[in-house]
């Protein structure tokens, strides 16, 4: 296998792409290497991780501050498509990969090379969102996968890196790999891999266990302009720091904790913990305000697509013609998907109180059986004759 000589690789830190920088050099032979770091808003000083990636080899060490265009271009997006993986997964990971491949991509234009490389596993999602990212943006790029190629337990790639001189920071005590993004946190491997275990307070970080929230409730009131807030509390918000204060605000409160089995691409099961309290919070609100604004037939048709959707996402489509189909029905859906809901957060629970919108499909005058009731009850005997006409028919031709 001819391999390019000047590679871009897609670093977190973390043991497998430590792993990999000294992987493409002695193994591989590749002769420049950059180790591209993605600050997707994982709340920690990437100057470390940068240096880590000097210390183990790369010729250049780059950080790239993405946490705006992450959420306001891919966390938004998902917010208004609703999109929950298998119905219970805000695709915090998964929404950051194809980002990932858009800036390794640049990188690699930017710095001459020829290649990308990552860390991903073979029985993983990750290499198919990332492979089948970056053909679509630069055919040209080779993709390298070191850990696909590699022999290694866990052990054993900790064990190749020391031989390099490089430390490892994962314990026997804590084994377990993170990802973790402004989106949400995804907790897997060693002791959650026992089905039979259940999880201790050390496995979470963000979102506080639901018993030991706050006794007094917390109430939130999101404000959405077409489909993406806008406001909490009636205070402006960019995006991004809207979604920190949620994600504080949720988490506080226990709201945001997943734990499943998860439907991998390559056909396994795997269980995943997942902490995504801001984003849980916002599909909540933004769903229920489409149910106040959008006609019965527009959302049952919004639904498959809602499921379609993530399923493209969490599959590595995010640049395929399915998901930007689903695109174009989706930001039109959104054109009046403008109001304000109110939320309750107490102990695990987001509790819908209040919603309101200026072109809400709700009218008082027509469900109220008050003395100003507009509805005119007369006509639904006509109504109901004609609705269930075809099955009279049926009925009579079956009878």
């Amino acid at each position: 296998m001819k391999l390019s000589k000047r590679v871009v690789l897609a670093y977190s830190g973390g043991v497998d792409t430590t792993a990999c920088i000294p992987f493409l050099r002695h193994e591989l032979g590749c002769e420049y290497v950059v180790a591209m770091a993605a600050d997707l808003g994982q709340g920690e000083e990437l100057e470390a991780v940068r240096e880590k990636a000097l210390v183990a080899g790369a010729d250049a060490a780059v950080v790239v501050d993405a946490k705006d265009r992450f959420v306001r271009e891919f966390g938004l997006a998902a917010v208004q498509a609703n999109a929950l993986y298998d119905g219970h997964y805000p695709l915090s990971s998964a929404l950051g990969r194809p980002l990932i491949a858009e800036l390794l991509v640049e990188a690699a234009h930017e710095h001459n090379c020829g290649a990308v490389a990552h860390g991903c596993t073979g029985k993983g999602n990750d290499q198919v969102r990332l492979d089948l990212a970056v053909p679509l943006l630069d055919p040209a790029l080779e993709i390298i996968a070191p850990a696909r190629i590699w022999d290694f337990s866990r052990a054993e790639t900790i064990a190749y890196s020391e031989k390099f001189g490089i430390p490892s920071h994962v314990t026997k005590e804590k084994p377990w790999a993170i990802d973790l993004n402004i989106l949400g946190r995804n907790v897997e491997a060693g002791l959650i891999e026992d089905l039979e275990w259940e999880t201790t307070e050390e496995v979470w970080s963000l979102v506080a266990a639901p018993e030991s929230a706050p006794d007094t409730p917390s109430f939130v009131t999101i404000s959405f302009d077409r489909g993406a807030p806008t406001a909490l509390d009636g205070v402006p918000l960019e995006p991004l720091p809207l979604l920190t204060r949620l994600n504080d605000l949720a988490g506080r409160n226990g709201i945001g904790r997943v734990d499943m089995i998860e439907n991998r691409v390559v056909g396994v099961k795997s269980r995943e913990l997942y902490e995504v309290p801001g984003l849980q919070v916002l599909i909540q609100a933004h769903r229920e305000l489409e149910n106040l604004v959008l006609p019965a037939d527009l959302l049952a048709q919004k639904a498959p697509l809602e499921t379609a959707y993530a399923k493209a996402v969490y599959e590595g489509h995010w640049h395929g013609p399915l998901k930007q189909a689903i695109d174009a029905f989706v930001r039109r859906t959104q054109e009046r998907v403008t109001g304000e809901v109110r939320l309750k957060l107490y102990k695990g629970s987001a509790v819908v109180v209040t919603r309101s919108a200026p072109r809400q499909l709700y009218r008082h005058d027509l469900v109220t059986y008050g003395s100003d009731c507009s509805f005119r009850q007369e006509s639904a005997e006509g109504f109901i004759d004609i609705f269930g006409l075809a099955s009279r028919i049926w009925s009579q031709a079956h009878g």
